[in-house]
């Protein structure tokens, strides 16, 4: 998966250019070299904490086909770059990109296995490999997961439902209360969209009645001239008809002003102002008349709602009665199949952990509150030990054994696993369990470790000697000639004898 490393300015490297194989690559070298910085420079490049970064750090993936994201583009080939100025910054393929979110993209792709980590034997992750292994030899098993994590999220999202009728029970009198009243106030005014201008109107209209019938008792007068003017255009041979046409229109508009003062005066003056009151009031309140009825419906239909929310109560009772009998159903059905399943991985897993020195792993199942994964809730006894009792180096053997019974075939490419020196202080014959177990789970992983056996060692597929000259630390890709002299010196120190010699040329056979 991880194709090539550079990276420029970190502690005692000036800078590092190394291409990887896939399979078992073991980092070796005297202690202080700096080995650890070399493998935490990988672990820092995906996300993982680290208080020591390089100036520059490019590390080059081939992609695995399942890695896809919704927000960074993706290719057959991905580079990860860090660059140290004021502060580190990450980039995705040229694409800026936060720690934290590296970290989790790649979670699923890159395993860190240290003496100081005890993850990866938790429940959902035990729960996680037995079902993987179900899944191999029972295709209609993959059905039943997806079947149980979508009917519980129906489940609880009609629990959360009833939990929230059940809540607002409490405030549903005084809601129907405050709704009657709201509609009550709104339909006993019962206003009309532009009622409030035509009475504004009006309003205006009766502020001046007085001076509109003055004005038109004295504009009448007018007509006791009209004779004599018009006897003027005749005297004069004058053309009269314009003068005509005035004195008409005139009359026409006084008698229509007539009409509309008579029709004002009937007019109750309090009732419209009152009116007014009422309609100004919901303005107020609401905006507008408009407003005040789109509010009015809306408050009808919630009258409507709460009516129907017992009918609504007593459905989902039901409901959740009969997905609670869907769920349980499939929770046992599921169970059944992961004890089965179980028994089964035990034995594979004790056969590892027999070569691995370990006494047998038996799963323990216990029941627990029903969620998305079911029922089970599971942990390991190893021998009468609980797995939080072991020991850093006997957590990471268990692990290990858990890793190679559990991968699912023999192709490459399923991921990166990086190791922090998982053969440290245990025996030989351990040490030689231990490399053996590697190397078969690099059938299926691209394997980093960092060690200081000899076992482990021979075992690589790739083999980097990490060393320190004054202090300019270096990595080197060793040849054939170059991975015997090393692990004669793990053997013997640093002027390897003649037998150690012989021994790393054995271990290489």
């Amino acid at each position: 998966m991880i194709e090539q490393l550079i990276f420029k300015d970190l502690v005692d490297f000036k800078s590092i250019n190394l291409e990887f194989e896939n399979g078992l690559v073991v980092f070796t070298g005297p202690s202080g070299a700096g080995k650890s910085l070399l493998m935490g420079t990988i672990l820092s490049s995906f996300g993982y904490q680290s208080s020591l970064n390089a100036s520059l750090c490019e590390l080059s993936i081939n992609t695995p086909n399942e890695f896809t994201s919704e927000l960074y583009e993706i290719s057959e080939t991905t580079l990860i770059k860090s660059i140290k100025k004021d502060k580190m910054r990450y980039y995705l393929n040229d694409q800026n990109i936060s720690k934290k979110s590296l970290e989790e993209m790649f979670s699923p792709f890159v395993k860190y296995l240290s003496v100081r980590d005890k993850s990866g034997i938790d429940s959902d992750s035990l729960l996680s490999i037995i079902d993987s292994h179900i899944c191999t030899i029972d295709t209609s098993y993959i059905q039943k997961l997806i079947d149980m994590k979508a009917s519980f999220e129906v489940y609880k999202e009609a629990q959360n439902k009833l939990k929230k009728i059940i809540e607002d029970e409490q405030k549903i009198v005084d809601l129907i209360e405050f709704t009657k009243f709201e509609i009550e106030k709104i339909s006993s005014i019962n206003p009309k969209i532009g009622e409030d201008i035509a009475l504004l109107e009006v309003k205006q209209k009766l502020s001046k009645l007085d001076k509109i019938k003055a004005s038109t008792e004295s504009c009448e007068g007018i007509f006791e001239f009209e004779t004599r003017v018009s006897e003027f255009y005749k005297f004069a041979n004058k053309d009269s008809s314009i003068f005509a046409e005035a004195m008409n229109q005139l009359r026409i508009d006084i008698d229509e002003t007539t009409s509309l003062t008579n029709e004002l005066e009937e007019l109750d003056i309090e009732t419209i102002l009152g009116r007014l009151e009422k309609l100004t009031s919901l303005q107020n309140r609401y905006g507008s008349i408009e407003d005040s009825l789109t509010y009015l419906e809306q408050k009808k239909s919630e009258l409507a709602s709460f009516e129907h929310t017992e009918e609504d109560k007593t459905n989902l009772k039901e409901f959740i009665k009969q997905q609670q009998k869907l769920l349980d159903n499939l929770s046992q059905d599921i169970s059944k199949s992961r004890k089965v399943a179980a028994l089964k991985l035990e034995n594979i897993i004790g056969e590892y952990l027999c070569e691995l020195k370990l006494p047998k792993a038996v799963f323990n199942f216990t029941n627990k509150e029903i969620d998305k994964s079911g029922v089970d809730s599971l942990d390991m006894l190893i021998g009468s030990s609980k797995v939080s009792t072991l020991s850093g180096g006997e957590f990471n053997r268990l692990r290990l054994a858990v890793l190679v019974a559990s991968k699912s075939n023999n192709s490459s490419n399923q991921g990166v696993i990086i190791l922090d020196e998982i053969d440290a202080n245990v025996s030989g014959d351990e040490s030689i369990a231990i490399a053996n177990m590697l190397s078969m789970l690099s059938a299926s992983y691209q394997i980093f470790a960092i060690s200081h056996q000899a076992h482990l060692t021979s075992k690589a597929k790739q083999h980097i000697l990490v060393s320190k000259n004054g202090e300019t630390s270096s990595a080197i890709i060793l040849d054939a000639k170059g991975r015997i002299d090393e692990i004669a010196r793990i053997i013997g120190g640093e002027s390897p004898t003649q037998e150690a010699l012989e021994f790393a040329k054995a271990l290489m056979i």
